[in-house]
């Protein structure tokens, strides 16, 4: 939060795009220009409708292994990340400088990365070795990073709202976490159940 803090504060001051959106925004245009299929489809991957599906896969895998509270972050934690972008700070911080800041759709789908990420650190049952659930994560990360970069290259956003919009979705989707690992461990516990006499 606090790198979209700093961003917010740079971008109401200017009201322009900084060095960082100088030095990376053409550079970023030049460099998928090669590849304009690409840049067709990739931006849809950051949609509500993709997204909205991505986040109902995580939620039933989550149910289906048992996973109560990896459903529960990836119901509210995509959801919370978008809504702080879409209905605070891009009509309080953007709108009144003439940004999209931040990038929604770098939100959305580095929320669902790092989510990714949070349960596959400690899967319940660690049939994927260590090496396949680095892989799978690296992968979330890439295609969140080529999505956010394809909303540069075609114009959409800046450099910084697409940093900002990574860092909100990262910063809600641990904060999420934070608090439901907090809330499980206050819960209390069951007492064992004594076993029975002569069994």
């Amino acid at each position: 939060m606090a790198v979209t803090a700093v961003l917010g504060v740079r971008i109401v001051g200017r009201g322009l795009p900084g060095w960082l959106d100088s030095a990376f925004d053409a550079r970023i245009q030049v460099a998928l220009s090669r590849f304009p299929s690409l840049l067709n489809w990739l931006p849809d991957f950051g949609t509500l409708g993709p997204v909205a599906l991505m986040t109902l896969a995580l939620v039933l895998a989550c149910l289906a292994s048992g996973r109560w509270t990896g459903a529960v972050l990836a119901a509210v934690a995509v959801p919370a990340a978008i809504g702080l972008t879409e209905y605070v700070l891009k009509p309080y911080v953007g709108e009144p400088t003439g940004q999209s800041f931040p990038s929604g759709h770098a939100t959305s789908m580095f929320a669902l990365a790092v989510i990714c990420a949070v349960l596959l650190v400690d899967p319940p049952r660690r049939q994927l070795p260590g090496t396949v659930r680095l892989l799978l994560v690296i992968m979330a990360l890439l295609l969140a990073a080529a999505v956010a970069a394809a909303m540069v290259a075609i114009g959409a956003h800046n450099f910084t709202d697409a940093v900002g919009g990574a860092a909100v979705g990262t910063a809600v989707v641990l904060a999420c976490a934070l608090t439901l690992d907090l809330m499980a461990s206050r819960r209390p516990r069951e007492p064992a159940v004594p076993p029975l006499p002569g069994g």
